[in-house]
């Protein structure tokens, strides 16, 4: 039992960052706003557990402009979509 939760990520034990990288995984990016409305959670909220992910080099992230507007682009990166693969399964053997 206890090899099965090796590969459980304390990274991806919050609601939020889940639902970030479970985001990411399926698009090539998001924006802010575009994660924001779709986690249904506040600026702040959402900053700090990108900016967890962003420390564990899971999340990369790109700023641009659009229209005179600031716009902050997020990505799975390699490293992330591994890690988060491996905690999917993880959870998927667990429950068998």
């Amino acid at each position: 039992m206890k090899d099965l939760l090796n590969d459980l990520n304390k990274a991806f034990e919050n609601k939020v960052r889940l639902g970030i990288m479970a985001a990411l995984v399926v698009n090539e990016y998001l924006d802010f706003n575009s994660l924001k409305e779709l986690l249904g959670v506040t600026d702040g909220n959402l900053a700090s557990h990108l900016k967890s992910l962003e420390k564990s080099e899971f999340v990369s992230v790109r700023k641009e402009f659009l229209n005179r507007k600031p716009n902050t682009k997020y990505a799975a990166t390699s490293e992330g979509r591994i890690a988060f693969s491996k905690h999917i399964k993880a959870i998927e053997n667990l429950l068998k």
